[in-house]
């Protein structure tokens, strides 16, 4: 796989073979596009019994959706996951696949946006789902708006497209 230059990804951008909305052009990186933290959260529920992992995940059981409102932020304490989306929906043509990378300034205070989903499948259409957690000694408040992570896009051999249960996704 190769990594897309900024010049192909805005190439691509304006021939409508890739959509990002909202988007401006600045969030485009040198092999990048930086993408925002949405308002939508999932936090797990304060109480609850041990869980049996296995089949189908139940992760809508152990959380609960929270919004953001205003100028608001989201406090995340020492060693709490929390799954949030970006602001953005990004559609890749099912010859372009995606990774999700965070931050290097925030990884450095500990947040990381995302444990073992930061791969974006080929034909995805949908805003990107992020699992945000603070493996810092304090607490840290995320606001909807910041420049969350970023997308690197590379070409794929072949062609495919997702068609999971996440497809057109709007709430983590």
């Amino acid at each position: 796989m190769t990594v897309l230059t900024r010049d192909i990804i805005l190439k691509l951008i304006k021939d409508g073979e890739i959509k990002i909305k909202p988007f401006k052009e600045e969030q485009v990186g040198p092999a990048s596009i930086d993408l925002h933290l949405g308002n939508s959260f999932r936090v797990f529920k304060r109480a609850h019994e041990p869980v049996k992992v296995s089949g189908e995940p139940k992760y809508k059981e152990i959380t609960e959706s929270v919004e953001i409102g205003g100028k608001a932020s989201l406090l995340i304490m020492p060693g709490e996951l929390v799954n949030g989306i970006t602001q953005e929906e990004v559609w890749l043509p099912d010859n372009i696949c995606g990774r999700i990378l965070g931050r290097s300034g925030f990884a450095r205070m500990g947040l990381l946006t995302h444990l073992s989903s930061g791969f974006i499948h080929p034909g995805s259409k949908n805003r990107i789902a992020l699992e945000i957690i603070n493996l810092s000694p304090v607490p840290l408040a995320i606001t909807p708006g910041i420049k969350i992570c970023q997308i690197v896009l590379e070409w794929v051999e072949g062609k495919a497209k997702y068609k999971g249960r996440f497809q057109f996704q709007k709430k983590p």
